[in-house]
């Protein structure tokens, strides 16, 4: 189509596991002639297996394979996937920074790209400097560098330091100043990876609000990969799920790609009833869980009461049992713990089947993002049932507080708070 701006044919990438040396003189002199031809060397060392479940018994790993998709003028995508997916990868091919090793890329006009902290910047050079370098290596001349310089300036918020060199800049100052420059020096494609989580909350509100002007108000294209899928949500309209370097689900909503890849691990596809990788003695078996009141059983806004429904079954009658639930981020910390011996209206015997719900009070909830939760169940003090990653939980912005916002702080939740100003 005349209006498709990036196509991707049966791209991949591959690199060398191990040690430097090859150890062959076959590949020794490919070597040689990839760089006599200025190419990239296609035995490039890496740390590890892509796919973190199975051990490698090869010197190769595909961190990408047979990567097809094409983008839109205008489209915001989301490219989601687990660490190790082939994202990071496939934006610094997008970017010229690495060549595929089959395959081929199409794009149509400048690409701006920001994938790592202090990528594209001379540390020795100055934040101003730094700026008209950039511009310059996207084609811009000086005048029209010189007429966006005020309005990157301050959208980065380095006035004070924009002529003190780029290396005494903490990371955070080195993302948004990176970043002003990627959107407003008019790129027709622009490249963010997951390096804005380096900046505070504020920014990157603000840097979301812009990557929305740059597609929805200029017509410009956006990939962007983030772990944190409510940013996804609020910035993408198409989405693409990679895992262990392939494409595993395109779709033309975001929605329906989040709902894929929060479901694409097998253990969470599964009814909790059905699940096999759980542990324990059996003597009682979690057969249900979700969240009750939100748009679904696994999707909540902040400003949602947050009701938890467990059902149990268990062969004997009259049993002394303990529940434990955690909320886990996407990183595995615990953000909320549930623990019913700590109550004391908790009954110290159960029967053998039951439902259990959990209320937690208006004035809490967790912030916005993506969660796991682990159940486990101990009967007369021993671990009867344990299940990890039994159930997955997205919590969207809904505006928590009264002025619909929601705190610009880096905390794991919020709670209502009374401020009080007194004067003498």
């Amino acid at each position: 189509m005349s209006n498709t701006v990036i196509e991707f044919e049966n791209v991949s990438k591959q690199y060398r596991l191990g040690t430097i040396g090859t150890g062959t003189l076959t590949h020794d002199i490919n070597r040689w002639w990839h760089l006599v031809r200025g190419k990239e060397d296609p035995y490039l060392q890496v740390g590890q297996v892509n796919d973190r479940s199975v051990k490698s018994t090869s010197d190769y790993v595909w961190a990408l394979k047979d990567i097809t998709f094409n983008v839109q003028q205008g489209e915001v995508v989301g490219i989601i996937g687990k660490n190790g997916a082939g994202k990071s990868t496939l934006l610094k091919i997008l970017s010229r920074v690495t060549s595929p090793t089959t395959g081929s890329i199409r794009a149509k006009g400048r690409i701006a790209s920001l994938l790592e902290v202090g990528t594209g910047f001379h540390g020795e050079l100055t934040g101003r400097e730094n700026i008209y370098m950039n511009g310059a290596i996207l084609g811009m001349t000086k005048r029209e560098i010189t007429n966006k310089f005020d309005e990157i300036v301050d959208f980065s918020g380095i006035e004070k330091y924009v002529d003190t060199p780029v290396k005494r800049y903490s990371s955070g100052m080195t993302v948004r100043l990176g970043f002003a420059i990627a959107a407003h020096l008019e790129p027709e494609i622009l490249v963010v990876d997951e390096v804005l989580a380096v900046g505070d909350a504020e920014f990157q509100k603000k840097a979301i609000g812009k990557m929305k002007d740059v597609s929805q108000g200029e017509g410009r294209t956006v990939l962007f990969v983030s772990h944190n899928m409510g940013s996804m949500r609020s910035l993408c309209n198409r989405g693409v799920v990679l895992g262990n370097g392939m494409v595993e689900y395109v779709s033309s909503s975001i929605d329906d790609a989040i709902a894929y890849y929060s479901k694409a691990d097998e253990s969470t596809v599964l009814p909790i009833r059905e699940r096999k990788d759980r542990s324990g003695s059996g003597r009682l078996r979690v057969t249900e869980f979700k969240f009750v009141g939100g748009t679904s059983p696994y999707n909540i806004s902040t400003g949602d009461p947050i009701c938890v429904e467990l059902e149990y079954e268990s062969e004997e009658q009259d049993i002394s049992a303990m529940f434990y639930i955690s909320i886990n981020d996407a990183f595995g910390v615990c953000v909320l713990f549930l623990d019913s011996s700590v109550i004391h209206d908790f009954p110290t015997r159960i029967k053998s089947k039951g439902k259990i719900r959990i209320n937690l009070p208006v004035d809490f909830t967790i912030r916005e993002g993506q969660y796991f939760i682990n159940i486990a169940a101990f009967v007369d003090g021993n671990m009867a049932d344990y299940i990890q990653k039994a159930a997955s939980l997205e919590v969207e912005n809904g505006g928590f507080f009264f002025a619909g916002k929601t705190p610009a702080g880096k905390g794991l939740c919020y709670v209502k708070q009374n401020w009080n100003v007194s004067y003498e």
